[in-house]
């Protein structure tokens, strides 16, 4: 059987994140300082709770390209929601927020579990949906920091311990959400359905209510980061989160989660946000050329892809001997 130093991808992602760490640091020291360390961990906060409910998704063989639109129509909910009803307190906020997102991640499942649509189609077009849909609500306004409690932006700077509080949502997600797929039936018969859905149907599992689970889920995690994303920026309009699901999806991807289903784990997904944002902030300081910083990124994909199916290979034989 293959060694299991080659099954835990994280491994090599956290030996990439350090070897980063150390060379950026050894060029220049400021990048350590605790200002600098609590900016990366804001910054891969809110991307990796949006890897965990994206890497829930892709175990099942399928992929939410909708994430950013929902995260951006969330955002400017709240900061709508805020301006109508400023007493509003936070913690019924996020609740609110975490409901729309899984209302329109219910509707991508619904489309995908019951019409059996492709769901990198479904999610095209929901994507551009959720987005159009932003745009008729905004119509070209903007909301400022002024309009929202001062006690919600102050959430999305504030620290406990010298850890933000983002960090700590990011942390609470993905340490329920690992626990419920490794340690419930239902988390691991997402994995079944990854790994082969005519199987899994087979063998009696309720593959439709389980994707369509996962996608109301992704939907959520989204809300969540969209309610979060209003806390930490204040200034929001249409084009919040535009973008950011192709990041989402690179951090999966890098993260170790097998884009064919079936593989991997929330971990390695919220790994794969925080490299992808020391990335991001680290090769300017090295002096790299912003191009070769999208290459970088692009290069971690395609090696991550490779080395999953270069391990599927392994892994087979291994049982086959």
């Amino acid at each position: 059987m293959t060694h299991r130093v080659f099954v835990v991808r994280e491994l090599g992602i956290v030996l990439a994140l350090v070897l980063l760490v150390a060379v950026t640091a050894i060029v220049n020291p400021r990048f350590l300082s605790a200002q600098s360390v609590k900016d990366l961990l804001l910054g891969s906060a809110i991307l990796a709770i949006l890897a965990v409910g994206q890497a829930i998704v892709v175990i099942t063989r399928n992929v939410d390209l909708s994430v950013g639109s929902i995260l951006g129509l969330t955002a400017f909910a709240t900061g709508s929601v805020f301006v109508a009803a400023p007493g509003l307190p936070i913690p019924v906020m996020v609740l609110i927020g975490v409901a729309f997102g899984a209302a329109l991640g219910a509707v991508n499942g619904g489309l995908i579990a019951a019409a059996r649509v492709p769901a990198l189609v479904v999610t095209l077009g929901t994507l551009y949906v959720f987005r159009g849909l932003d745009y008729m609500w905004a119509q070209g306004r903007q909301i400022n920091a002024a309009d929202m409690p001062t006690g919600f932006l102050r959430m999305g700077t504030a620290t406990v311990a010298g850890v933000p509080v983002l960090t700590l949502f990011a942390v609470v997600v993905l340490v329920a959400v690992g626990y419920y797929l490794r340690n419930y039936r239902s988390g691991r018969e997402l994995y079944a359905i990854g790994s082969d859905p005519a199987a899994a149907r087979l063998y009696g599992i309720p593959s439709g209510r389980r994707v369509l689970a996962a996608f109301v889920a992704s939907g959520a995690l989204a809300g969540l980061a969209g309610v979060l994303h209003a806390a930490r920026f204040g200034t929001l309009d249409a084009n919040a989160g535009l973008g950011t699901e192709l990041n989402v999806v690179a951090a999966v991807v890098v993260g170790g989660v097998a884009i064919f289903g079936g593989s991997g784990s929330v971990y390695g997904a919220a790994l794969g946000a925080v490299l992808l944002t020391v990335i991001r902030a680290g090769l300017p300081v090295l002096g790299i050329n912003p191009f070769w910083q999208d290459a970088a990124v692009g290069a971690l994909i395609l090696a991550a892809i490779g080395l999953d199916r270069a391990l599927s290979a392994r892994i087979a034989r291994s049982l086959r001997g």
